[in-house]
């Protein structure tokens, strides 16, 4: 694999001096609106939306890589974010329910030019995925990473990719039994969308495993899908699928479980490039700023914030710099 010079900037760019990309998460928008109205009794607004993404991103991007926010409220939070890197959002928030497959659709009036024009660095899409849906489901899918990897590669910026697993049966992704699947579906995810074709650059994945189905963990919750040992296996396994440069992301688990994750990445020897964190680090502050107010939730992140995203930094002495996948030894060794 060669890097461009844009690819190669992009990712520096995003990336702490190790070489590992130790980054925050902020573009969510349709499940952050429903939870601020939810906590506050009453609509949440863009507004709210712009000022919460602000005021995350301006608190925890001094103890970041790099920020990832959406074009649609977080460009005034981009203009906070200490000199940090900016991964952008490409797709529509959510999915349409009512056809089947979670079929992906694009943000209306922006492109990938535009994105970069708008200071993104890297350019970020979600896929919910899995290797067990119908073809032509998936392959409805994969011509649509096809083209927006075509698209990166032509204004050359780093191409994230973050996929998400789902029951194609419609089963309950909570459940025992789709803790038994998720191994293969995390695995087959990474197989499919490391292929040279997609011109993916950096997978955002899930862990391979539920926590709380993790006998021996502090977050078992009594029902088990797997031992700690067949744990550890499933990371090495998704790990082996692929030689494209992976992070996890925190998939919306509390900061203790997130952290108690990392450190079984890191026991399984997996050699895995960083994060991209958000709800581990910033979700319990919804309440404080729907029912508190701003002052209120700068000074939850200031405590609070700081300290769970530190927990995450601590807990990535356990990555290995991207740039080892390139075959390099440095990041000046690439240009």
């Amino acid at each position: 694999m060669k890097l461009t010079p844009g690819k190669l900037a992009g990712l520096k760019s995003v990336s702490d001096p190790r070489g590992v990309i130790a980054a925050a998460a902020m573009d969510q928008r349709g499940s952050l609106q429903k939870s601020l109205a939810k906590e506050r009794g009453a609509a949440a607004t863009g507004e709210d939306l712009e000022v919460f993404k602000t005021l995350v991103t301006d608190v925890l991007c001094k103890h970041a890589s790099a920020i990832l926010l959406d074009p649609e409220y977080g460009l005034p939070a981009s203009k906070h974010r200490h000199g940090k890197g900016l991964l952008l959002a490409y797709e529509k928030t959510g999915y349409d329910s009512t056809t089947p497959g979670r079929l992906p659709d694009l943000l209306d009036v922006w492109s990938v030019r535009r994105l970069k024009e708008a200071g993104a660095d890297c350019i970020k899409i979600l896929l919910y995925y899995t290797p067990f849906e119908q073809s032509h489901i998936n392959d409805h899918k994969q011509a649509w990473i096809e083209r927006i990897g075509d698209e990166c590669l032509a204004h050359d910026i780093p191409f994230f990719l973050e996929f998400v697993g789902y029951d194609a049966e419609g089963g309950d992704e909570k459940s025992l039994a789709y803790a038994k699947k998720k191994p293969e579906i995390v695995s087959g995810a990474m197989a499919e969308f490391g292929k040279a074709r997609y011109n993916v650059d950096v997978l955002k994945v899930e862990v391979p495993i539920v926590m709380e189905f993790v006998e021996g963990t502090k977050a078992f919750k009594g029902e088990k899908a797997y031992t700690r040992a067949e744990a550890l296996q499933h990371f090495r396994d998704a790990e082996a699928m692929t030689h494209k440069p992976f992070i996890y992301l925190s998939a919306g688990v509390s900061n203790p479980v997130f952290i108690e994750t990392l450190e079984l990445a890191g026991e399984s020897g997996t050699k895995f490039n960083g994060v991209l964190c958000g709800r581990a680090t910033w979700k319990d502050g919804i309440p404080i700023f729907a029912k508190q107010g701003e002052a209120a939730f700068r000074q939850w992140l200031e405590t609070t914030g700081v300290e769970n995203i530190n927990n995450v930094n601590r807990a990535l002495e356990a990555a290995s710099p991207w740039f080892l996948k390139f075959g390099a030894k440095s990041m000046a060794e690439l240009g």
